[in-house]
């Protein structure tokens, strides 16, 4: 066991640098078949994912596995700004600026988790995958570009587990974890004293966390379960590059911001011996996201960034068929609430999203195939995620030449593919 431990331990520590970074905020996608059946997957058999799906349903476990993971996800949205003349809104030409597409790269999710069965009532696990990330990049010079030329959060949870089977009923688990945050927002102006010029700030964060889960089995084709993930709160240090005018001359800066906790909630039915279903659904406390406010130094000028999310749910249900002793087929279907406010055009005061993240509501459809023996299991996924449209405030028309007073993000979609490989020690 300790053997198989410091092996995943220094893998994780060599891919947290380079996490997910996509388009969106909150990463669900932890395992291939996780993500085949839309992330309702709490109550699988013998699976080592459920380190991040559910860490009660480890007594599932027989013996000791170990499973890695990867998703590529490749984000696509377009986008158009217009100018408010006299109470209607105009777009704005592309050969200005005002019109274009998110030019995003494609990104990685990735995945390792390692279960040992300690006795017939206990059981550790360890895992590493993305639970946050976001990256989104505009064409420099563009009006997107002046609020948010390039930004990018890449996360990776690392986290320790221990389940207990308290009856035939009842199980159970407590775990902490490391959550590591890397974020770098790039930004351009044109020459409007007393802002022009580029910055960029780059830094990152350690911070800890912790997680408590339960299962209740009604009888042998019912089950319940619910899973409790804590805020993780990031005090981040960073480093400052750009000109003078930009920056003031700051070379580092401070700020702080608290990922959210989470509750979620399944239900799975066997119909048989060979085909299940999962319902759930999952509350965020995406409030907790108020600002990304940033201190400069030196001089301690404040740079505030209010973002006012709001808490939302995500719902899914997934569907597991036996088609042989050795293949399976899974399904399923996702809808995200988007905790982004949309920006109203006609409330002054109204502090809405922005190109930061530029996400709306997100509905995704997945299918699946899984290969499975007595040592081995193999899964591919390919996923389909529509990206609903999402209203972004404007930059208060500082220059009706070069500003926008509002703008859209629309056609948004993101293509996935996923594959998992578990071994049976």
């Amino acid at each position: 066991m300790k053997k198989h431990l410091l092996a995943l331990s220094a893998a994780a520590v060599l891919l947290a640098p380079n996490a997910v970074g996509a388009e969106g905020f909150s990463v669900n996608e932890w395992s291939a078949e996780g993500f085949a059946m839309g992330g309702a997957r709490m109550f699988a058999e013998n699976d080592a994912a459920n380190m991040a799906y559910n860490p009660a349903s480890l007594t599932k476990i027989k013996g000791e596995v170990a499973k890695i993971s990867a998703t590529y996800i490749s984000p696509h949205g377009k986008y158009q700004c217009y100018k408010d003349v006299g109470g209607n809104l105009y777009p704005i030409d592309s050969s200005k600026g005002g019109a274009g597409h998110n030019r995003v790269h494609p990104a990685w999710a990735p995945g390792m988790y390692y279960v040992k069965q300690i006795n017939d009532k206990e059981w550790l696990g360890f895992g590493s995958y993305a639970r946050f990330g976001n990256s989104c990049q505009f064409k420099q010079g563009s009006m997107p570009g002046f609020n948010n030329t390039s930004s990018k959060v890449n996360g990776m949870s690392v986290g320790l587990n221990y389940a207990k089977k308290l009856d035939s009923k009842w199980s159970a688990s407590l775990g902490a974890e490391v959550n590591y945050a890397w974020l770098q927002v790039d930004k351009t102006m044109p020459f409007v004293a007393p802002m022009s010029g580029s910055m960029q700030i780059e830094g990152e964060s350690y911070a800890l966390g912790w997680n408590a889960a339960a299962n209740y089995a009604f009888d042998e084709k019912n089950e319940m379960g619910i899973v409790y993930r804590s805020a993780v709160n990031h005090s981040m240090e960073a480093n400052v590059r750009g000109s003078a005018i930009m920056t003031g001359g700051a070379t580092d800066a401070y700020g702080c911001v608290t990922l959210p906790e989470s509750v979620m909630i399944g239900y799975g039915h066997k119909f048989n011996d060979k085909t299940r279903v999962e319902l759930n659904g999952t509350w965020t406390r995406w409030s907790r996201f108020d600002a990304l406010d940033m201190t400069f130094n030196p001089g301690g000028a404040e740079h505030p960034d209010p973002k006012n999310w709001k808490d939302g749910w995500r719902y899914a249900i997934g569907v597991e068929h036996k088609l042989s002793d050795k293949y399976s087929l899974l399904g399923g279907i996702a809808y995200d609430e988007s905790g982004i406010p949309d920006h109203d055009i006609n409330d002054p005061d109204s502090i809405g999203a922005d190109f930061m993240v530029p996400t709306g509501t997100r509905t995704t459809f997945t299918i699946g195939g899984q290969y499975h023996d007595e040592r081995q299991t193999v899964a591919l996924t390919i996923g389909y995620m529509k990206v609903g449209d999402l209203s972004i405030e404007g930059d208060g028309g500082k220059d009706p030449s070069m500003f926008y007073d509002h703008a859209k993000m629309y056609d948004s979609y993101t293509k996935l593919v996923s594959i998992s490989y578990q071994y049976n020690f």
